[in-house]
């Protein structure tokens, strides 16, 4: 996540979706997954959906959040922090960054680790973690390049669900088959580590294909079906459909 973003559609449907997993009665937690803000694309511009309101608008799926995040584009203040006020989310947040731009190869580890155990502390005490990196679950060609932070390692995940904690990661559709991220997931949960967690798929079909991916612990996952199945059910149908 970088402050360029904040407000644009991407926001708008994951803020939809875990405040319907919150009026579940669901303990949220938001890894942002902070990193610098880069200008080499247009990333970050996609606000078109908040320039119409009126009938079958973006509006209608969830109002209150469509307003807060057009004061929030419309004044200027696209910062991370912005969109951690009550009223858009009650939920825990951690927001520190994670930069790589000037630690050396060596050191990457500790710092991230470093920053992953302050995470772990701020979220401990959530039903569900959401973590949000700009790519996804990490790949092979970004393990060891300084781009490593705008992806979530299957480690960082493991940890929250092994403290009691269901998880959902986000995950950008680049130039790859559907099923590069249903098998990425499925061998996710094939993991020891996670013995007996649930899983669950969503795509976010509006505008750039998103992905999110849940990894549930039992008692979380009725509760998170439910709910799920009342967005497809609902106001949210026309953007989200099960994977």
């Amino acid at each position: 996540m970088q402050d360029r973003y904040v407000g644009d559609i991407g926001d708008y449907g994951k803020l939809g979706l875990l405040r319907s997993l919150a009026a579940a009665g669901l303990r949220i937690g938001v890894n942002w997954y902070r990193t610098p803000d880069e200008n080499h694309n247009e990333d970050g511009k996609f606000i078109q959906y908040l320039r119409t309101s009126g009938e079958g608008s973006y509006r209608a799926h969830d109002p209150l959040l469509w307003d807060e995040l057009a004061e929030i584009v419309n004044s200027g203040r696209r910062q991370v922090e912005s969109l951690e006020a009550p009223s858009i989310l009650d939920a825990a947040f951690f927001h520190d960054i994670l930069d790589f731009s000037q630690v050396s190869y060596r050191e990457r580890e500790n710092v991230r680790a470093d920053w992953h155990q302050r995470a772990l502390e701020r979220l401990r005490d959530c039903g569900i973690v959401f973590a949000d990196p700009d790519n996804g679950l990490i790949v092979s060609s970004a393990l060891r390049g300084k781009r490593g932070n705008k992806y979530v390692l299957p480690e960082e995940l493991f940890a929250y669900y092994q403290q009691g904690t269901s998880v959902i990661y986000y995950q950008h559709k680049a130039r790859r088959q559907n099923s590069f991220y249903t098998d990425q997931h499925d061998k996710l949960l094939q993991d020891e580590r996670i013995k007996g967690a649930e899983g669950l798929g969503l795509q976010f079909t509006r505008t750039s294909l998103r992905y999110y991916w849940f990894l549930l612990h039992p008692e979380h996952a009725q509760t998170v079906r439910r709910c799920v199945d009342s967005m497809l059910a609902g106001s949210w149908s026309d953007c989200f459909q099960l994977c």
